[in-house]
């Protein structure tokens, strides 16, 4: 049974760091995109980044330059490094694998994990 753990939310202060990772099991992913995405309370879920099996990565334009998405197949994880952190990146992080077509759609990934909170306070 396939199942995405995320851990590494929390509260932090604008200007702030944090680090998510994601673990995988019931079966390897290094041949698959693997992404996080995040949902904001009445927002929809939106995507965040996202990191081929051969490493090219993909950010969406409001964290480009702050957020780094990385992997270790060898341990089927992602993890995502946020730095200078505003109060509008507070949402639930979710992290997901096995993208089929354009990997900013939601509707395109096959694996979930439950989320994370990252709250940050101005």
């Amino acid at each position: 049974q396939v199942q995405l753990v995320e851990s590494g939310g929390g509260l932090v202060q604008a200007g702030g760091s944090l680090r998510l990772s994601c673990a995988a099991s019931g079966r390897s992913f290094k041949f698959h995109y693997m992404g996080w995405f995040r949902q904001a309370p009445g927002k929809e879920r939106e995507f965040v980044a996202a990191i081929s099996w051969n490493e090219v990565t993909t950010y969406s334009d409001s964290v480009k330059g702050r957020f780094t998405i990385s992997r270790d197949n060898a341990k089927n994880t992602v993890s995502l490094q946020m730095n200078s952190l505003k109060p509008e990146d507070t949402a639930v992080y979710y992290c997901a694998t096995e993208s089929a077509g354009v990997i900013q759609r939601t509707t395109n990934w096959g694996y979930w994990g439950q989320g994370t909170q990252v709250t940050v306070s101005s």
